[in-house]
């Protein structure tokens, strides 16, 4: 039988040149390949580059800018050392466990394109597979990454963990407690090291411009897509311009001459949350429908092709998550152990209807929640799955032919939704 342990394990090395040039017309960018003297066992150093790609048979490698730099008509891009992922050098990898691979890359770059809007206080990104499954604030950054992974505690495993602040050991210490392939943060505290060494596989990167990484709201970078017949599509990356209340645009529409207009503004609670959501759903692969509250995701909807299915399929996640962490509290084991050890007998089923009863009666946390949606709502369906969960805000790009819809949906509902436009999409593929 063969070892399919092995696969994982295995470490390709690969093929790709040490210097990739790029030649946009007269502007020159040369970029360095990646690599890092990996410690060994035995004492030896081996020089490596990205572990593997997206799966352990495809070789893969990280090229830094390290010369030029791009002008496409008004806009400078970023220049060579402002590296932060490709940045990354042994000295900053302060525990290798398994040296990265393109995903756990991508997972914290896209945990930075997150949180470079949330440096404001305390936050905590949760990454899986190059979306967020947990984000919040908190009071504290043992608070912030608590709330986050409580808000899907479930695919946090095995999660990579992005900090905007030194890790502290009350921070250390939550973070000790779960399986996570790796924790980024500009810093970690004295002590810390020793306590995330409990988890020996863990990568522990330091990445210390991420207490600048506001000065990287406005930065670009050039985005390729390398097409199956070898083609590249290249785009400028996407800026989030909503930023304040005053980005928020007012839900008002006309159809046939008459004008519809949302009754009810969204209070301060309301407002922060719209500005959290959008910043979290700038790094949600689209479509997708989020639903945050108090600075804290509920459920997030990645990936679907259709506004409604998304905006339920965040739904059915918020529900599955709040049991889990319900379960979790009053037994301390998941969800779905207690309905196994049910069905083995060693549990009684009255176990899990009072949690069941529960997680209806609170309908997963969602009444109270701002709901977030990538792009507008073709019809009020959509913003209706919401609304039946008692969201009491929503935010949308708008600019749908039949926004009305969306805008009497609001209105019907009982209490009244607030909702705001933003004017702008924010898809992600």
């Amino acid at each position: 039988m063969a070892d399919l342990k092995k696969m994982y394990t295995t470490i390709l090395g690969d093929h790709f040149p040490m210097d990739m040039t790029i030649t946009f017309g007269d502007q020159k960018l040369v970029y360095r390949k990646r690599t890092w003297k990996i410690p060994q066992e035995d004492g030896t150093f081996d020089e490596r580059g990205v572990r593997y790609g997206e799966n352990p048979d495809q070789e893969a490698a990280l090229y830094e800018l390290v010369n030029g730099n791009l002008m496409l008509g008004d806009c400078k891009f970023i220049e060579p050392g402002h590296g932060l992922v490709s940045g990354i050098a042994i000295e900053d990898m302060l525990q290798v466990g398994k040296h990265p691979g393109k995903i756990n890359l991508t997972d914290i770059d896209n945990g930075l394109n997150i949180i470079k809007y949330l440096m404001d206080r305390p936050a905590a990104v949760i990454l899986k597979h190059n979306n967020p499954c947990g984000a919040a604030y908190g009071a504290s950054l043992a608070d912030a990454y608590n709330r986050a992974n409580r808000a899907d505690r479930i695919a946090a495993f095995g999660g990579a963990i992005v900090l905007n602040r030194a890790c502290d050991k009350a921070t250390a210490e939550l973070l000790s407690q779960n399986y996570l392939e790796v924790v980024c943060a500009p810093e970690f505290e004295a002590g810390t090291l020793e306590i995330l060494a409990q988890r020996k596989n863990l990568r522990v990167v330091k990445i210390a411009r991420i207490d600048r990484l506001a000065e990287f709201e406005n930065f670009r970078f050039v985005d390729f897509k390398s097409l199956i017949d070898g083609g590249i599509i290249a785009q400028q990356s996407a800026v989030n311009s909503i930023r304040s209340v005053a980005d928020l645009k007012p839900a008002v529409t006309s159809f046939k001459g008459t004008e519809y207009k949302v009754e009810r503004e969204p209070d301060q609670r309301e407002i922060n949350d719209m500005l959290f959501g959008w910043a979290v759903e700038h790094g949600v692969t689209s479509n997708s429908v989020i639903y945050v509250k108090d600075g804290c995701t509920v459920g997030i909807g990645t990936g679907e092709q259709d506004r409604v299915g998304v905006a339920d399929i965040a739904v059915y996640k918020a529900y599955t998550k709040y049991a889990d962490i319900v379960c979790w509290d009053k037994y301390g084991i998941p969800y779905a152990d207690l309905v196994l050890e049910i069905e083995q007998g060693k549990r009684d089923k009255t176990e899990q209807e009072a949690i069941d009863a529960k997680v209806k009666a609170d309908r997963a946390g969602l009444p109270g929640s701002v709901m977030i949606s990538d792009a507008f709502f073709p019809y009020r369906d959509g913003a209706d799955v919401g609304i039946r969960q008692g969201v009491s805000a929503i935010l949308q790009a708008g600019g749908s032919m039949r926004d009305f819809e969306t805008v009497q949906a609001c209105n019907e509902a009982k209490p009244q939704v607030a909702m705001k436009y933003t004017g702008q999409r924010s898809f992600k593929h």
